[in-house]
């Protein structure tokens, strides 16, 4: 990327951006499938203008239609994201790279950190998200912040195949016989998420990598991220049984999905 960018880096500023490209295999439209009459897309945005420490929330999508749904909802959408870099194969670094190329070159500014959420991630606290932006403004030599939660059961468990037909062990100098050793004898491991990212702007310019490797490991106690039919109708299910503070928000300022045009 142009290194100048940095010089118009603005200290402090957080803005929020969600990635909503049209289309998927695993689940159709799940950016924009709905929650009890919401967009899945509509939940993140929520919570990012709940938000105190988010100056603005932009949605970053490649369809005109997405656009016109994320700013019913309270998103901005001041450009559609390029065909090219909105396949199945695209890359997180390369939206992010466009927006900042786009603010750059159109506003002059671009904010110090973005916080990065996910639309197949609906359901998340407030304070969470709040304590993640802080914990990253909080370390000066950090990179990125991302979300993990841990892992139940250890991959050190586990086996690669060789191609002579034998186990060996997915950890170098780790006996097959050692690998069956009880899961307390291994280290933790975390699972990342679509939880929460905090991504450092000067990093990511400089460097064209989204997270580092001084990312600060933010655990979260593990939620549902969609990736399949069933997990809509879990979190349906946990709507309809439990509520969730952005559903009742959701409920009290927008009519929903189906009523967007009325």
């Amino acid at each position: 990327m142009n290194r100048e960018i940095v010089k118009s880096v603005k200290k402090g500023e957080v803005v929020a951006v969600i990635p909503a490209r049209a289309g998927s295999k695993g689940v159709k439209n799940k950016n924009i499938r709905c929650l009890r009459g919401y967009p899945m897309m509509a939940y993140s945005i929520a919570i990012a203008n709940l938000s105190d420490k988010v100056s603005r929330v932009i949605v970053s999508t490649d369809s005109g239609y997405y656009a016109r749904i994320a700013g019913y909802y309270g998103a901005e959408t001041p450009f559609l994201r390029p065909a090219e870099i909105s396949g199945d194969t695209s890359t997180d670094i390369e939206f992010m790279e466009h927006m900042i190329g786009w603010m750059y070159e159109n506003e002059h500014s671009v904010p110090e950190y973005f916080l990065h959420l996910r639309p197949t991630y609906p359901l998340r606290s407030l304070e969470v998200v709040n304590a993640a932006i802080e914990r990253m403004k909080a370390d000066p030599s950090a990179t990125s912040l991302r979300s993990a939660h841990l892992a139940s059961n250890t991959p050190f468990k586990w086996f690669h195949l060789r191609e002579d037909g034998y186990y060996k062990s997915i950890k170098e100098g780790l006996t097959l016989d050692e690998a069956n050793n009880p899961r307390q004898a291994f280290p933790d491991v975390y699972i990342p998420d679509g939880y929460v990212d905090v991504l450092r702007t000067e990093f990511l310019v400089e460097n064209d990598l989204m997270h580092g490797d001084r990312m600060i490991g933010y655990v979260v106690g593990g939620g549902v991220d969609v990736d399949a039919a069933k997990d809509v109708e879990y979190l349906d299910y946990i709507l309809e049984k439990k509520g969730h503070p952005l559903y009742d928000y959701l409920k009290e300022h927008y009519a929903p999905l189906d009523k967007m045009n009325e």
